[in-house]
């Protein structure tokens, strides 16, 4: 799929089908989070592939999102921005989320292109979800994925217009000069 088409066909799912995703298509789709720009080029990210069943339900309960349970893999996507707080200090935070952005668009269009489907959930207990995968204290959960096939593929809406989301050179101006 180019990436094109893989732009404009990938939405959030919620709804898997039973059939089971390669799980190496899905490191693929992790690796694609790795050549995501990083501020001062300090990578941050940390995954963790989760394939236990009893975790992801427990993980579907820490979101309170049962569709979650629903799937045979979760990715989560953590960061440690310590590096980045020697070097930049009070705007390691904003280059963390920045960076984390860009990673996980990366990813989605991957997860698009590959046929697979998935939902961005950043609602969960992180102290509990932490406990549960051992994530250590300094690290921060930046979101979570489960992935599967979409169980009845749906065509997703644009959700604004160009025309009505585009300024020239200020604020509040439609035109191009």
């Amino acid at each position: 799929m180019d990436l094109k088409r893989a732009v404009r066909e990938r939405h959030s799912v919620r709804s898997f089908s039973s059939r089971t995703p390669d799980w190496r298509k899905i490191i693929e789709c992790i690796d694609s989070m790795l050549y995501a720009p990083l501020a001062g080029n300090v990578p941050i990210h940390k995954f963790i592939l989760i394939s236990d069943l009893k975790k992801i339900e427990k993980i579907a309960q820490l979101c309170q999102q049962e569709f979650i349970a629903d799937t045979e893999y979760v990715v989560v996507v953590c960061s440690n921005i310590k590096k980045l707080e020697k070097m930049y200090e009070h705007d390691a935070v904003k280059y963390s989320r920045q960076e984390s952005g860009a990673a996980i668009q990366n990813f989605l269009l991957m997860i698009t292109a590959h046929g697979l489907a998935t939902c961005w959930t950043g609602l969960y207990d992180e102290k509990e979800l932490k406990r549960l995968l051992k994530i250590p204290d300094d690290t921060i959960v930046e979101a979570l994925f489960p992935i599967g096939y979409e169980f009845k593929k749906s065509h997703p809406l644009r959700k604004q217009e160009l025309d009505t989301s585009i300024y020239f050179d200020e604020w509040g101006n439609r035109y191009m000069k």
